[in-house]
């Protein structure tokens, strides 16, 4: 059978987010007072005083775990690990506290535990995290020689009257993205069914960590206002815009092309015979974080200066919470 959609691969979105749904339901009427959002959104916020609140996010890595065994390369894994849950807190305007991972695998190899560990601590470093704890379980019969899995946390911290929740979000706002380096750590179970397990310098390209993207929102956040949604495009690819705010569509109509985004994009999609819509569902496709601004002249000046290179990527209409890709909903 031809792999042709992430389904193929024995990924279904539709039936996760079914799960997200339920899990919501569920949990909904045990919150207390103090939780401000919890199940469904990028991150959860929690209120510790009047005007304090913190945000949390947990994550792992995925099948990306596989190319890092596959090539005997652990080094830069833990800062994909990092990235995942910082980039969702972020989308709260929350800025890092601290990080906690967790590591299981059949038996302890304390060379490749330790260069995970040094990933961790890069990705912290880029995040501005605390590396305070974590857990290292021996799980013997659980996991194959070699096979190792990967889980973290992070924590930080947003005044209540800075929170990013999108519900300043407007029609008429703009889209703006920021580049990924290539698929970061989502997809992986499709991009594994397309690649070569022997083409090792294919390997390395999909090996390329995930972004952090602290640096260019910390940049936004200090203008209070600017930013009216922020989302990070994971698991879903370009759906996650509409997570800012479903009362709303999001028009898509300049995302990068061919020799604009990371090269591992046409490297393992070209010929792959998948549906465009279903490339944009599954993989973020050149562009990692999106921002949704009033002001897009003053916020694409912001990011440059703090190094990045906005793109306008699109619009935001009176909706009902769909994405659109040059007016095809996705």
């Amino acid at each position: 059978m031809s792999v042709l959609s992430y389904k193929d691969a024995g990924v279904d979105i539709e039936k996760g987010d079914a799960l997200v749904e339920k899990i919501k339901a569920r949990v909904s009427g045990t919150y207390g007072e103090n939780v401000i959002s919890g199940v469904g959104g990028f991150a959860c916020l929690y209120r510790i005083a009047e005007n304090k609140l913190l945000a949390a996010g947990t994550d792992g890595v995925g099948t990306k775990l596989k190319i890092a065994q596959i090539l005997n390369k652990h080094d830069t894994i833990g800062i994909d690990l990092v990235a995942m849950c910082v980039n969702d807190i972020l989308c709260t305007g929350a800025l890092p506290l601290f990080f906690m991972d967790y590591l299981a695998t059949g038996t302890l190899d304390t060379g490749v535990a330790d260069d995970v560990i040094a990933g961790i601590i890069e990705g912290c470093t880029q995040s501005g995290a605390a590396l305070i704890g974590g857990e290292t379980a021996e799980m013997p019969g659980m996991y194959q020689n070699g096979e190792y899995d990967l889980a973290g946390f992070a924590v930080g911290e947003v005044a209540a009257d800075r929170v990013i929740d999108g519900d300043k979000i407007a029609a008429g706002d703009t889209l703006i993205g920021l580049p990924s380096s290539g698929f970061h750590s989502n997809g992986y179970s499709l991009i594994r069914k397309l690649v070569g397990m022997n083409d090792r310098a294919l390997l390395e390209l999909c090996l390329i960590p995930t972004r952090i993207y602290k640096n260019a929102a910390d940049a936004v956040l200090k203008k209070n206002g600017l930013a009216n949604g922020m989302a990070h495009i994971t698991g879903g690819g370009l759906l996650n815009i509409a997570r800012m705010n479903t009362g709303f569509d999001y028009h898509i109509t300049d995302m990068p092309q061919e020799g604009e985004r990371p090269k591992v994009f046409d490297a393992v999609l070209n010929g792959s015979g998948i549906e465009t819509a279903e490339l944009y569902r599954s993989f973020n496709m050149g562009i990692g974080f999106v921002i949704a601004t009033r002001d897009a002249e003053k916020t694409s000046t912001i990011l440059m200066a703090a190094g990045e290179a906005p793109r306008i990527i699109g619009t935001v209409e009176n909706g009902t919470g769909q994405v659109l890709l040059n007016g095809t909903v996705l």
